[in-house]
């Protein structure tokens, strides 16, 4: 099958072609309708050389389950999927108490030493990427990393709830439990952070706060239903969210990962007010005054995945979608084949670029 392949950390996406196995055990065998090109897989493929290589990447996967292994029973051929990096056994304390975001055995839902590799080329064993590899025509993917969708459902917005969907959303929805009339601030209007305002749209906040440095990506926030946008380049965004807010926010939302924002962040609260951190730049700190903390009485909250549960949240943010609640349409700003990945990534420096989505194989 082609595929695109990470041939060493840092040297860019090649498509080839590569063998992919027969699914075994809990192994779903899935033909990839559509695939997002979320930064995390850029930012791996370009510098973690921690990560095996070769390696397909790609973990915002939706597509028509094909074949299944012996032990499948959830999925038949002919399913539509989406699969998110969410890995999780379902067997220890964190999976049994719906805590599946937080499992301590991930790798459960991996091949083991014994067992041949998922992917090969020329003899040689191909590393998925968060155990999906969706740059590809094809994907074989442990089925807790899966979950059944509507077939209503198209393809490309679909994609996207894997990660992005479930990480901004959920966010919102479950980690911070936001209530209506409670203030919200979304400090990072990428796709991620749209996400955010769709969550906070739904949980009825008000006032939405959105925060970035580009014009374009605050137009679009205001598309999305942000009520208020401040532009960080231009004003001084702590200053306009007390203003605002009367006195300081009830939750801001970090979807851009810098100290300095960070530190923002904190001093946008209000009394009681939580400050959630959900993007995330390596070597970044930020220097937290506690007694302030204290006495303000806030919180700061790291969250993964936007707290969320594979098979519960990604339905129902289908179901919200259907119905006309949740936008995603206006998330996608490009379409391309899957020899564009590296001219796709390029193209996400673009301000007015959000999201770009493979659906050509």
């Amino acid at each position: 099958m082609k595929a695109v392949v990470v041939r060493e950390i840092g040297g860019g996406f090649n498509v080839e072609d590569i063998a992919i196995d027969d699914p075994i055990g809990q192994e779903v065998l899935v033909e990839v309708k559509a695939a997002g090109l979320c930064r995390t897989d850029l930012s791996v493929a370009g510098h973690r050389h921690d990560h095996p290589v070769p390696a397909v990447f790609g973990h915002e996967l939706a597509g028509i389950v094909t074949k299944v292994g012996s032990e499948v029973t959830d999925f038949t051929v002919g399913d539509h999927v989406v699969g998110s990096l969410i890995q999780f056994c379902g067997r220890c304390a964190n999976c049994l108490a719906d805590r599946s975001f937080q499992c301590l055995q991930r790798e459960a839902t991996l091949r083991n030493a014994d067992q041949p590799p998922r992917l090969t080329r020329d003899g040689t064993d191909v590393a998925q990427g968060f155990g999906l590899g969706a740059f590809a025509q094809q994907a074989l993917v442990h089925s807790n990393q899966l979950v059944k969708i509507a077939d209503e459902m198209p393809f490309p917005q679909a994609a996207l709830l894997g990660c992005g969907g479930l990480t901004g959303t959920g966010a919102v929805l479950n980690a911070a439990r936001v209530r209506p009339g409670e203030s919200v601030v979304i400090v990072g209007a990428g796709g991620v952070g749209l996400n955010g305002v769709n969550g906070a749209v739904i949980a009825g906040a008000s006032p939405i706060i959105v925060i970035d440095v580009a014009a374009e990506k605050l137009d679009k926030a205001r598309a999305f239903g942000a009520t208020h946008t401040v532009n960080s380049a231009e004003e001084d965004p702590v200053a306009a969210v007390k203003e605002i807010t009367g006195g300081g926010a009830d939750h801001v939302f970090d979807f851009v990962g810098i100290g300095k924002v960070q530190e923002q962040g904190i001093a946008m609260l209000g009394k009681g007010g939580g400050l959630y951190l959900i993007g995330v730049t390596h070597g970044q700190t930020m220097n937290v005054d506690g007694r302030a903390l204290l006495q303000g009485q806030n919180s700061i909250t790291g969250i993964h995945m936007g707290s969320g549960v594979l098979r519960r949240d990604v339905p129902r943010y289908v179901d919200m979608y259907l119905a006309g609640e949740l936008q995603l349409d206006g998330m996608i700003s490009r379409e391309i084949s899957l020899d564009e990945v590296e001219a796709g990534y390029e193209s996400l420096k673009d301000p007015t670029v959000t999201r770009v989505v493979i659906t050509r194989f």
